[in-house]
This record gives C-alpha cells, structure tokens and sequence, in this order.
C-alpha cells in the first residue's frame, strides 16, 4: 500500500492561509481519495460553478496543477482507477473535485447525504450532477478508540467517525495504512492550534461556518480527547492546516 498526501486547495483570505489536505492510497491495483478537493470545472470558470460570491469569502485561488486528477496524473497514475472517495463532508472546496473521477462511488454518513438532498444553502448541488454511486452509511455498533464509528465497505479497514456540527453528518475519516492508523478530522479543526487554544481566532470563522456549533464544540472536545489519550498511535491531521502538509510526504 503507497499514500499519497495532495494538497487540492488553495485559499488566501484575511485569516491567513490554507489549503485543502487530501490522501490518495494506493492499494490492490485501485485508488481511494479521501476528499477530493476543487475540481477542474470549478478552476476552469470558478464564479460559474461556485458562485462569485463564494470565491471573494473563502479566498479560493485556482490553478488545474492543484487538482487531484492532474496530481494523480504526474504522479504516474491513472485517474480512471480511482474506485472510491471517502468524503468528510459535503461543502464545495471537499466535494468538487469528485467529478473528476465519475467512476468513483462516494462514501459518506447517511446525515450529510440527507442534508445535501436537502437543499442546504452551504451545498452546491450541481457538483454532483454526474450521479455517482453513493453508499450511504448509518449509525452501527462499531467503536474507533472510544469513539463512535462506522465501518466503511472498502478493501482497506477504515471509519467514518461522526464529528457532527460543522455540517449536520461531518465525519472524520480513520484507516490503518501499513499498520498504523490515520485519523484525518476533516474540518472538525481549522488549525491545530485548535487542540491547545481554546480561544484561538480562527474559532470566530469556525463559529461563523457551523450548522450547530455547539455540537461542533462538542466534536472538537472528542478530537482533543482521543488525540491526548492515544494520539501517539497514529497520525492525525485536519484540512486545511499548511503547517500539517509536506508535499513529499508519501509512505509504503
């Protein structure tokens, strides 16, 4: 098994910088993104498929050398084994770039799903007009660390932990790649500074973000628990944290 680490967002606004940290693996001759990044519709005509309102808030900037399936590409890969994309959640910058790989089936907690379907205002719809297949996944009897989880149909062991409140189904995403586990927390913090600082600044924006945001304090209080309890058995990281991506990261 190889894991890529791609950086598939980029995003200059007034609280700093960031960036959209999503992990490519390898494994049994498919690939699995988890998160997929702004694709190359939205970097194509970004006001079109975004919204320019949404690109002056969020700061988005856009090139295609970005984009998961041109970093697929240069790694040598090819794009159409892309099998399954474990989505966190559902907001534009972590979604898009799913398109790019229409033969993909989705993988996401039934809640966000609903949401979506919804009509929710934070979504865009239309980056899911490819329809593809979706396995949806519901609340089971599986524990992650003493967390809540749901086990996630793929060929590799991996969860779906509910950390509710950013959106109303986001999840972290938890996989043993080559005997360790990984824990990616999604949007659950912005910057790991979050663990220590409960005052940070950036919590104003992450405030300002949530669906219901004292249950996403109440997510980020897990995060903090499992990390501080067994974090040395795994790596973990959120999304949009420079400081937590290394370009050359790749491990087998």
């Amino acid at each position: 098994m190889k894991v890529h680490h791609l950086n598939c967002v980029k995003i200059e606004s007034p609280f700093g910088s960031a960036i959209g940290h999503c992990i490519l693996i390898e494994s049994n001759e498919s690939l699995t993104l988890i998160d997929a990044g702004i694709g190359m519709a939205e970097t194509k005509e970004p006001e079109k498929i975004l919204g320019k309102e949404l690109v002056e808030i969020t700061g988005f900037q856009f090139d295609e050398s970005f984009t998961a399936i041109k970093q697929i590409e240069q790694l040598g890969l090819n794009p159409d084994k892309v099998a399954n994309i474990i989505c966190s959640h559902l907001d534009p910058d972590h979604v898009g770039g799913a398109a790019d790989f229409p033969k993909a089936r989705l993988h996401l907690s039934k809640e966000e799903y609903n949401s979506f379907k919804d009509g929710h205002e934070r979504y865009l719809n239309h980056q899911l007009s490819h329809n593809p297949e979706i396995r949806l996944y519901e609340k089971d009897n599986s524990n992650w660390f003493d967390l809540p989880a749901r086990k996630l149909d793929l060929d590799i062991e991996a969860y779906l932990i509910p950390l509710f409140g950013h959106t109303p189904g986001h999840c972290g995403v938890a996989c043993k790649l080559n005997n360790r586990w990984t824990f990616y927390v999604g949007d659950a913090y912005y910057l790991r500074a979050e663990l220590e600082d409960r005052n940070h600044p950036i919590d104003r924006l992450a405030t300002i973000r949530a669906v219901d945001n004292k249950t996403r304090l109440q997510s980020l209080d897990k995060v903090r628990k499992v990390i501080s309890n067994f974090g040395g058995e795994m790596e973990y990281f959120g999304y949009h944290d420079p400081t937590e991506f290394k370009k050359e990261k790749v491990s087998e």
